[in-house]
């Protein structure tokens, strides 16, 4: 390679000539001179050969022992470990305490609510076709006409309704609403949490309130020593009436839609001491007394509980309003818990009766009616002709008559928030009861003595 062009050429310089003296070497001195400097080269050249050598040696030993012993721990990158992913599955924690109170009930009462459905032996249909000319030119009819017609061609078991209940004791009551079993050719049969299928019996129908009682059987378990036993039935706990309170939080559970079982619903008390009509098929009843809330209840959720954040049933859910937002009515436990005890004692609902018919007194009736009066019980009858006093009964053997307004009952005063039923409810049959009554523009005091009703 080429760095400049071989064309170019560098000026020829001259160096100055420079005199430089001529030293004989064969002059004794210079040659003692040259001797004494030759040797002191040499000497010293092997005295720092030597020096260096031992001194190498020395260090090059005391290096190795050095090193021997010295150990450089170089840093290490660190391991890479990966952790392969675990999906450990862990218990739901409830972000608020009234979460794990509802959690909590759910869990507890589930068990004890069960499904009820309704199954009856309808016709079988059978569809075939006619044709109605055949009767009168024979097989050979001109006119190719078939006319479907219909027949039945004997029956089978269908399922053609369902409800709710809840078992309250460990050998097999179920309390539900009347309307869910009032139909006597049907069958019942409870579909229980666990999947478990009994037939039901049953027991007792309230006559007046929109409750029944139905019964399932406790089966039979064998072990492997082959020892029988039955296990008992889990139950709700029965709450109690007194603190309830507008606004509390009340939880139902039930078969929803007669299809999606222990469906759970939350709302509030929306209101207490509520009066309502409920009907469904060929069933009518006013409803006294119940406890209003907005905690969904749908169709199939009759029979269920309504119960408060303790766990405790405070009613029996029982209707709705059709076209309203949530609006669902239930009946006080504390009415249920005299049925419950009514089935143990004497196999029965009875109820304590008085024999009358009447409609409550207000403003409204007072004045459409002339009455002296705006408050008590107006003894009618029916619209349909039903009797004002009922034969036989104790309102008529104590001298009471159509067109009395029963005005107390043991000092209690009847008005529509406090109806003579409501009032008549708190005793029982065989108790003394007076009687402030109004005839005309005339008061009188009649005592008598409760009668009994059941179904």
């Amino acid at each position: 390679m080429e760095l400049f062009s071989s064309k170019f050429k560098f000026p020829q310089l001259k160096l100055p000539k420079v005199r430089v003296p001529k030293i004989s070497l064969l002059s004794p001195r210079v040659n003692k001179f040259l001797i004494i400097l030759i040797l002191g080269i040499f000497i010293s050249a092997f005295l720092g050969f030597s020096a260096g050598s031992v001194f190498t040696g020395f260090y090059f030993e005391k290096a190795k022992d050095f090193l021997k012993n010295f150990k450089i721990e170089l840093p290490q990158p660190l391991p890479q470990i990966i952790e392969k992913e675990r999906i450990i599955e862990k218990e739901y924690i409830p972000a608020t305490t009234q979460e794990e109170a509802v959690i909590n009930v759910v869990k507890e009462t589930s068990p004890a609510v069960v499904s009820i459905i309704i199954t009856k032996d309808l016709p079988v249909i059978e569809q075939y076709y006619t044709n109605p000319f055949e009767e009168f030119f024979g097989s050979e009819s001109p006119f190719n006409i078939e006319v479907p017609q219909y027949r039945q061609k004997g029956t089978k078991k269908q399922e053609v309704g369902g409800g709710s209940g809840f078992i309250v004791s460990s050998d097999g009551l179920i309390l539900t609403n009347k309307h869910v079993v009032l139909d006597k050719e049907a069958e019942y049969t409870v579909l229980t949490t666990d999947g478990k299928k009994y037939p039901a019996k049953v027991l007792a129908i309230d006559p007046v309130q929109d409750l029944a009682i139905i019964k399932i059987d406790l089966q039979k378990e064998v072990d492997i020593q082959g020892l029988v036993s039955q296990k008992p039935f889990p139950t709700v706990k029965l709450g109690d009436l007194s603190n309830l309170q507008i606004g509390q939080t009340v939880i139902a559970i039930g078969n929803a839609l007669g299809e999606f079982r222990n469906t759970v619903s939350v709302g509030v008390i929306s209101g207490l001491g509520r009066t309502v009509t409920a009907s469904g098929g060929t069933f009518v009843e006013t409803i006294e007394d119940v406890i209003q809330t907005d905690a969904a209840i749908n169709k199939g959720n009759s029979g269920g509980p309504l119960l408060n954040l303790k766990g405790e049933v405070v009613g029996v859910n029982t209707a709705t309003v059709l076209g309203a937002q949530n609006i669902g009515f239930a009946i006080p436990i504390n009415k249920a818990k005299k049925d419950i005890e009514s089935v143990k004692t004497v196999g029965k609902i009875i109820y304590p009766f008085l024999g009358v018919r009447y409609i409550l007194v207000n403003d409204a009736v007072q004045s459409k009616n002339k009455l002296p009066i705006s408050y008590g019980a107006w003894i009618q009858k029916g619209s349909n002709g039903e009797v004002a006093i009922t034969p036989g009964s104790v309102a008529e053997k104590a001298g009471l008559q159509e067109n009395d307004i029963i005005l107390e009952l043991n000092g209690e005063k009847i008005a529509t928030d406090n109806s003579l039923a409501k009032i008549i409810q708190k005793y029982n049959p065989g108790d003394k009861a007076t009687l402030k009554i109004l005839r005309g523009n005339q008061e009188k005091t009649i005592s008598v003595t409760l009668g009994k009703r059941s179904e």
